[in-house]
């Protein structure tokens, strides 16, 4: 029944139901699950282990994955007491939640480190890995789904390892991935990638096929992408991020296709890039960790050549329409592990233009990716690290005031610090654009202010940075100020001096 999915004959016997592979977990164990951004993510297992612990059998595990995982995988296990740690990255409000309470540990990683340190002993062990795929193939090599992210690492240093072959993710889907994992340090050598289409590995994750435990059967979707569509202020943004890009081409500093593209996840991000597709720009291609509605737009367009990621992640008009159309896409997408998708190595050799979200950003550049009034999880740094620090050109972007202008995004000192303003070359609102490099604190405040904050925002931080020089310094600071908007905003609901 599945010969064209299970192709190593041997295996059909481990198929079994997904309550059944439940039993393999043990309570402590640390399990590895596939899945980044609501893509390729586990389907089955997920809910036979809330199952499980919601009848009387209480487990906890260590859960790492790639980045988020769909259908409300996160929140049911969090709330069936299922997890007790989590990383490296979480978007999920019920799991978030639990974060907040102190009830689930997070640890907040960025996306390239975590294969990294599993590979160098630095993390407990994978006892379990649970791998969505296409199928297995003859030699025991598991074929992924819409992502990779973590999954090969899980795979090759689990214990065992459980196999989801997904009846509803295509065939066609053989053949976009490029598995390359990294020898162990110190003496390794370079990864040999020097173009966005380099193909250095191969297309399934090598596996010892003794070590697969169970394989359970699925016919599931990913969760849809939950970005929104452009609005007028994220249509902004894009406009003045095209207009900075065709300065760096008119100044010779890079030509009409740019350098590869990096956009994080989300709506701002996703916008952004769509108003790619009325620019001048031609040729390009993007070096991301996943590929938004707005990719597949630009390489219909023909303006993007082609898009390495580790993960699709799209409407579900969008995903139907990828479906359809999949051998167009063959040539032109290739999916890789995100220690490849987002390595430092990669990422500088290469000069990526890095376009992240910010929550909040200060008049000095330090940019505040994840902490909501510093001290409340939203999802994690994700990738914005990897690729902030280590790219040509480091861009955040954000609207420049929410709750209905009550918090500005533009703040004296940002309550958390995820990018320090040594990793960050641009900043972006719907008011403008500030470029940040080659100068000193004492004039990026002004060039912030000025070009990003909300005008209604504007007078209450030219007068806090005029008392803060009063002190002197490289970097002045009102010490006993540089948080009172945020304790205004707990204290008053408005950061708005009335």
């Amino acid at each position: 029944m599945y010969e064209d999915r299970i192709r190593r004959p041997a295996l059909m016997n481990k198929v079994m139901s997904a309550e059944q592979a439940a039993l393999l977990f043990k309570d402590g164990m640390t399990v590895g699950m596939s899945g980044f951004t609501r893509a390729g993510d586990a389907k089955a297992l997920p809910a036979a282990l809330v199952e499980r612990a919601r009848h009387g059998n209480p487990l906890q595990l260590t859960l790492l994955t790639g980045a988020s995982l769909g259908n409300d995988s996160d929140g049911l296990m969090a709330n069936a007491g299922v997890v007790a740690r989590r990383m490296p990255f979480q978007a999920d409000a019920a799991l978030r939640r639990k974060i907040n309470s102190g009830e689930v540990m997070f640890i907040d990683q960025h996306l390239s480190e975590t294969a990294e340190q599993l590979r160098s002993g630095d993390l407990k062990g994978i006892d379990i890995a649970v791998i969505e795929a296409v199928a297995i193939t003859a030699d025991g090599g598991i074929i992924p789904t819409m992502s990779v992210g973590n999954s090969a690492n899980f795979a090759q240093q689990a214990g065992k390892v459980i196999v989801e072959i997904n009846l509803s993710a295509p065939l066609a889907l053989e053949g976009f991935h490029d598995i390359y994992v990294p020898a162990a340090r110190p003496h390794r050598g370079a990864i040999p990638l020097t173009t966005p289409w380099d193909r250095i590995g191969v297309t399934e994750i090598t596996v010892d096929p003794e070590r697969i435990a169970a394989i359970v059967i699925t016919d599931s979707p990913d969760s849809p992408s939950n970005a929104l569509p452009p609005d007028d202020e994220t249509d902004a943004i894009a406009r003045h991020i095209i207009t900075f890009l065709e300065g760096e081409v008119k100044a010779g500093r890079m030509d009409p296709s740019l350098r590869p593209l990096q956009a994080g996840i989300g709506t701002i991000a996703n916008a952004v890039l769509h108003g790619l597709i009325d620019s001048p720009f031609r040729n390009m291609t993007m070096f991301s960790e996943v590929l938004q509605d707005s990719a597949i737009e630009l390489l219909d367009s023909g303006q993007l050549m082609m898009a390495s990621a580790s993960s699709i992640t799209l409407s579900a008009a969008m995903h139907q329409k990828f479906i359809d159309n999949i051998e167009q896409y063959r040539e032109r997408i290739v999916l890789r592990p995100q220690e490849i998708s987002n390595h430092p190595e990669i990422v500088r050799r290469l000069g990526i233009i890095a376009l992240n979200t910010a929550l909040e950003f200060d008049i000095y550049g330090n940019v505040n990716s994840t902490h909501v009034g510093g001290t409340h999880m939203m999802n994690g740094i994700g990738g914005s690290g990897d690729f902030a620090r280590n790219g040509q050109l480091s861009v955040f972007v954000s609207k420049s005031v929410a709750k209905d202008g009550a918090i500005s995004s533009v703040v004296p000192f940002a309550a958390h610090v995820d990018h320090t303003e040594h990793d960050v070359d641009i900043l972006v609102t719907e008011w403008g654009l500030a470029d940040l490099r080659g100068l000193a604190p004492r004039e990026r405040a002004p060039r912030i202010i000025e070009n990003c904050a909300h005008p209604d925002y504007r007078p209450q931080l030219r007068a806090y940075f005029e008392e803060a020089l009063q002190g002197g310094g490289q970097t002045p600071h009102v010490l006993e100020k540089a948080l009172s908007w945020h304790a205004r905003y707990k204290r008053e609901g408005s950061m708005l001096v009335k």
